[in-house]
């Protein structure tokens, strides 16, 4: 392989990475649990953004069941954002010509 081929590659490849982590700072995506009762919106990066709470659910004989709908909104949220990152890096990726099952050392 051409190593001036492979360094292009290499500089189109940081370039391709810092856009994708651009885009990825600007998605949220929003999680929910309790049939929506509980939603968590996070940032691409995983960052807190919002917390929504039905008003029913401000029971303080339930605030267990509060806490855990909590971290089950925020949890969905973060796998959904996962999923968003996983998403964009392949179609980054797609468009390197790389050989299938390679990885990139990141």
């Amino acid at each position: 392989m051409d190593f001036l081929k492979m360094m292009k590659q290499a500089k189109d490849l940081q370039g391709k990475m810092a856009e994708m982590q651009q885009q990825i700072a600007e998605i949220e995506v929003e999680g929910s649990a309790g049939a929506g009762l509980v939603t968590a919106k996070l940032s691409g990066k995983g960052e807190l953004k919002a917390l929504k709470v039905d008003p029913s659910l401000a029971n303080p004989e339930e605030i267990e069941i509060l806490e855990d709908l909590v971290m089950a909104a925020v949890n969905d949220a973060r796998t959904k954002s996962e999923e968003v990152m996983q998403e964009k890096t392949k179609e980054m990726m797609g468009g390197m010509g790389l050989p299938p099952g390679m990885k990139m050392p990141f």
